[in-house]
Formats: C-alpha cells, sequence, structure tokens
C-alpha cells in the first residue's frame, strides 16, 4: 500500500492508504476503491450497494458539481494536480468544503508538492500523495510557514484584519 502524508489536527502523519485506484479500463478488486467520475457514474450504485467504501478521481477539466449529488455517500474526492502551476485542483477543494460541505477526505494526487502545502490546507484538502519525497514534518513546517493570512478560507483561520481588531 502507498504512504500518504495525512492532516491530523493541526499535524501531519504518515498514513497508509487502504484504497486502489484503479483506470477505468482495469479490473475492478475487492476492498475500498478509487474510480474516475465516469466510472463511478456507470458503476457507483453497484460499488456503493456492496458496502465498499468508494472515492473518486476528480480531473482538472471535471466539474465538482457533477458529484453534488452523490457527495455524502463518497468516502473521498482525489483531486488530480497534472502540473505544480494548474490551480483547478484549489478550486474544486473549496468548492467541495464549503459550497457542497463535503466532510469526507479530499487527496491531493500528481504532481503534489510541500511548496503548495499551505494552500491546500487553506482550501480543505487533507491528504496528500506528494511527488517529492517529503515527510510530515516538512509539510508541517511548509503550512506553518506564514503566520497571517489576508482572507477566509476552508481552514478557517482568521484574517489578519481581525487579528488586528482583536477578534
Amino acid at each position: 500500500m502507498p504512504t500518504l502524508i495525512r492532516r491530523e489536527g493541526e499535524g501531519f502523519v504518515l498514513a497508509e492508504d487502504p484504497f486502489t485506484s484503479v483506470a477505468d479500463d482495469e479490473m475492478l478488486p475487492q476492498g475500498d476503491l478509487i474510480i474516475s467520475v465516469t466510472r463511478f457514474q456507470s458503476e457507483g450504485e453497484h460499488l456503493l450497494s456492496e458496502g465498499r467504501a468508494v472515492g473518486v478521481r476528480l480531473e482538472p477539466a471535471e466539474e465538482v458539481e457533477a458529484l453534488a449529488y452523490d457527495l455524502p455517500r463518497l468516502a473521498l474526492v482525489a483531486l488530480v494536480f497534472p502540473k505544480y502551476r494548474d490551480g483547478r485542483g484549489y478550486t474544486s477543494a473549496r468548492l467541495l468544503r464549503e459550497r457542497f460541505g463535503f466532510k469526507g477526505e479530499i487527496r491531493a494526487v500528481g504532481e503534489v508538492l510541500r511548496e503548495q502545502a499551505g494552500f491546500m490546507v487553506r482550501c480543505g484538502v487533507d491528504t496528500f500523495a506528494p511527488a517529492d519525497g517529503s515527510s510530515p514534518q516538512d509539510w508541517a513546517h511548509a503550512v506553518a510557514r506564514h503566520r497571517h493570512v489576508y482572507q477566509r478560507a476552508a481552514d478557517v483561520r482568521a484574517p489578519a484584519w481581525l487579528e488586528r481588531e482583536g477578534g
């Protein structure tokens, strides 16, 4: 099983991945799965009726709204970051947390670098498959690098202007 970095409270820990990510043309193994939006739309009901934990892999060009109805039944949404310059996953994470109230795991996969940690956490991502071999301590340091934030976000940190006002 691949190892992930998971946020727990204010810290980060190594975690084993209980899910198997499956491509559209692969046979479905037993156990908990991460599948594409397309595959979920065609086979999701059956997989959920078997009592499996199901996650959906959301590519940057796919819209979160396609999952809106099914979000309460999903264990996780894996947001694909194909390049560090592609920020569409941040928007998807914020929409999942803030607009749709998704309480499950939001996982960042693909080209996920620790320099992005603070931004990902602020948007609501809580599990990471890092591409740069970084450790949980590296992620904790990256998230704590900037003491002040300047707008509200999914992580509910108080903006600097609220700190100045004392609230």
